[in-house]
């Protein structure tokens, strides 16, 4: 009788999991989708303002363009905030947003820091930090796994709600992977830039204008390649390629 109640009792517990389950993916389903649109400026809203990192709270995420210019995915239960320059916006509430499909914000800024403005020396070392500490969720995400779903206590085995729940997220976690891939691929690109700079490459093949753009262009190294190469070997591989390019001519 004692191991028919436990029985019974367990599938009590299990049958709560499979409906709190079905009822957060109807939640989920019932949430409305929106696209926030709009244009970051600085605080005189005559620049618009460039790479801003534009987060929200469902764990999408993207940056402004050239132009200042960003979209992001959203549910109607969704916040969003603005960081850039290690600065971090307050959180506007979607439901809040008057209208979605142009969401312009001003930042402050010291003028120094406005794009017309070059008075500060970009540091690649330093933007890959702020970029990681700005991204930490997206970079440090991991797909959720039986494994991750358990946890050992005191009254033994369990199951970790939110591992459940991040389980039937289905397009959150494939939009997250997604991002995380995008931010990989922009960090990898940036470290080519890095190495491969027109400065060095200018100073030992003497090319300059569109003559540099399209040596720049056609003998860009790989990112396995920039980061496992020596010094040595990046500026020899330079001149190796130069040497080819002059071949060409």
């Amino acid at each position: 009788m004692l191991s028919l109640k436990l029985r019974l009792k367990g599938f009590k517990i299990h049958t709560e999991f499979v409906l709190l389950s079905f009822g957060l993916l109807a939640a989920c389903a019932a949430s409305a989708q929106y696209k926030v649109k709009g244009t970051v400026y600085d605080n005189s809203r005559t620049y618009p303002i460039e790479a801003v990192s534009v987060m929200s709270s469902n764990g999408r995420g993207t940056i402004t363009d050239s132009l200042g210019h960003y979209q992001i995915q959203v549910n109607d239960n969704d916040s969003i905030w603005f960081s850039y320059q290690g600065k971090v916006t307050l959180k506007y509430p979607v439901l809040k947003i008057q209208d979605v499909t142009q969401f312009d914000i001003a930042l402050k800024l010291r003028m120094e820091l406005l794009p017309t403005v070059s008075v500060r020396t970009k540091d690649y070392k330093q933007d890959a930090i702020r970029n990681r500490r700005d991204y930490a969720k997206i970079f440090d995400y991991h797909k959720p796994t039986v494994g991750s779903m358990t946890n050992i206590g005191s009254m033994g085995a369990g199951i970790d709600i939110d591992e459940l729940i991040r389980v039937f997220q289905f397009k959150r976690n494939k939009a997250t992977m997604r991002f995380q891939q995008r931010l990989l691929e922009q960090e990898r690109d940036k470290f080519v830039d890095h190495r491969f700079n027109k400065p060095l490459v200018r100073r030992l093949t003497g090319l300059d204008g569109a003559e540099l753009d399209h040596f720049m262009l056609k003998y860009r190294p790989t990112y396995e390649f920039a980061s496992l190469a020596s010094e040595y070997d990046f500026q020899l591989y330079i001149k190796n390629a130069f040497e080819d390019y002059k071949r060409t001519l």
